[in-house]
């Protein structure tokens, strides 16, 4: 994971510009969408950034966990939400700093295939739900554009939607769905090889306890 770190400290100044080539606001409105934040409600954003989901969900009443594994892109967003109820959290190695049954819902955009174990990555998200919370994910399709990993240091090429569901659902979720958002991540190599990568979006519900 250092070697991510190290690239995400390096481009984390510049890293709202870069995102705007990446991915547009269609992904964060599906996100803020999926995840029905209602005010007051705590969010835990997984892979924050300089605040993509962060900034939104706080928009619609929600605190906001910043979590990420790059001190320059917490410094970036901490300094972007000054004032506002964002707190931010480093990762260090493979766990999240999330507490179980710690937020109502958890969100994360394009940070799955950085992971280097998905499924229990996915298992950790859910365990940080409170009864009757909701996982959010956003991330990339299955492709074959191996510059990704060297350039932008993805530990995967995207993911089998199927996958992704039975990662969700032996996490314990329900109602899991993972659907088309009908967005692209179009990222481009240093050689000027262009990605139109389509984007899905994963959504479960932690089982609500038995009274």
């Amino acid at each position: 994971m250092s070697d991510t770190r190290e690239y995400f400290d390096d481009v984390a100044a510049q890293w709202d510009t870069m995102r705007k080539q990446f991915f547009g606001d269609g992904v964060r409105r599906a996100v803020i969408e999926a995840a029905d934040l209602r005010p007051g409600a705590l969010v835990a954003d997984i892979g924050t950034g300089t605040g993509f989901l962060a900034e939104v969900a706080i928009d619609n009443g929600a605190r906001v966990i910043g979590v990420d594994l790059s001190e320059g892109m917490l410094q970036q967003v901490t300094s972007r939400l000054a004032g506002r109820p964002f707190q931010p959290r480093r990762a260090t190695g493979n766990e999240l700093p999330l507490a179980p049954g710690e937020v109502d819902a958890v969100m994360a955009n394009m940070f799955l295939h950085h992971a280097e174990d998905p499924a229990e990555t996915i298992a950790q998200m859910a365990r940080a739900l409170k009864p009757g919370g909701r996982l959010v994910i956003t991330d990339a399709d299955s492709h074959e554009h191996e510059w990704l990993r060297t350039e932008q240091h993805d530990r995967w090429l995207g993911f089998d939607r199927a996958d992704v569901a039975r990662w969700f659902r032996d996490a314990g979720l329900e109602d899991v769905t993972v659907e088309d958002t009908h967005e692209l991540c179009s990222p481009t190599s240093t050689c000027g090889t262009k990605a139109s990568i389509t984007i899905f979006l994963a959504r479960g519900v932690r089982r609500k306890q038995q009274s």
